[in-house]
């Protein structure tokens, strides 16, 4: 099994190095790949030393599967390089989310719809990962109409230019703005680009991508995407109407039950999701459980995950360990 890891200097690529590990993925040849600028640095994985290498030079070994972290443009000339040697690659840009031709995949949810044929797979949007892995059991039981969410989303979503952005601005050090404001003691409501309907890029990919996991546009999803001063873990505010009525009680049943998926709602003990708490795992936390006394058959949640780890990394190694263990590739 040679496995490429494409953007593998990044932030999203060292933690794909650590889930890769910590999994045992099975692994007999690993290349590590990333720009021409990293051609011979060198990285560790399970306490060996490898040297970064090209883009060309991995595509001309043929691995047999390559997690992409490296940026749209990246993904959009080389993915395709990658499959027509056969290998398969699975994506974490947004390239190809929205393609026709290519599946979107969160493993615990959709992953039965992958065949040999796919060579190009998709990773959701962190965002969104986090919010279908808590509506997706809760849709199958009780049929979402509409979805509102307000994310609070970390620094770490934007990489390590922002993160360091925060960091000098918490020691009182001017320094590389990656954000147009501060965003220490501060709330950005501008996460991504913004589109000509007033949306920021983030936000549609909220609104569409939940869609596409589904295969189901019989509901709508808007969003409003923030950014705040925490380094790592987004938080979503979740208000979901349903068409059919739920007991709060079935709610927590069915969100415990369900794989991937911690259930922390005790308001006697200040218990919630909090991303302090996420940090570094894969589940999803779900909290703040409780019925929406404005309006039928609809609730509200509090929805948190480490965006690095199930919003990137873990979910598209367990995109891998799902093609190896059905042997898709």
């Amino acid at each position: 099994m040679i496995v490429a890891v494409v953007g593998a200097t990044g932030m999203v690529g060292e933690v794909m190095l650590k889930v890769l590990a910590e999994r045992n993925f099975p692994i007999t040849e690993l290349l590590l790949v990333a720009s021409e600028r990293s051609v011979g640095k060198k990285l560790e994985y399970k306490g060996q030393e490898y040297s970064v290498i090209s883009l060309a030079e991995a595509v001309a070994k043929k691995p047999h599967i390559a997690i992409f972290s490296a940026g749209g443009d990246t993904s959009l000339e080389w993915a395709p390089k990658f499959a027509e040697a056969g290998t398969t690659v699975v994506d974490n840009s947004s390239a190809w989310r929205m393609d026709p031709t290519k599946k979107l995949v969160v493993p615990e949810i959709n992953a039965d719809v992958l065949t040999r044929e796919d060579k190009i797979i998709a990773n959701p949007n962190c965002s969104t990962i986090q919010l279908v892995m808590a509506l997706a059991p809760l849709h199958r039981k009780y049929k979402m109409k509409r979805v509102l969410v307000s994310t609070y989303q970390s620094v770490s979503g934007t990489g390590v230019k922002a993160v360091r952005q925060l960091e000098n601005e918490m020691a009182g050090i001017d320094g590389e703005m990656a954000y147009p404001y501060p965003i220490n003691r501060n709330a950005l409501p501008h996460c991504d680009v913004f589109l000509e309907n007033g949306y920021t890029k983030e936000e549609m990919k909220l609104a569409r991508e939940p869609q596409k996991i589904l295969d189901d546009r019989s509901f709508s999803v808007s969003a409003t995407a923030v950014r705040i001063p925490t380094a790592g873990g987004h938080s979503e505010s979740v208000n979901v109407e349903f068409e059919n009525d739920f007991e709060l009680g079935d709610v927590r049943r069915i969100l415990n039950d369900t794989p991937g998926v911690t259930v922390q709602d005790n308001p006697d003990t200040n218990t919630y999701p909090m991303p302090i708490y996420a940090h570094n795992k894969d589940e999803v936390f779900v909290g703040r459980i409780r019925r929406d006394e404005t309006q039928r058959n609809t609730l509200n949640m509090w929805i948190v995950a480490d965006n690095l780890r199930k919003g990137a990394a873990t979910n598209a190694v367990q995109i891998a360990e799902y093609l190896v263990a059905n042997k898709l590739v």
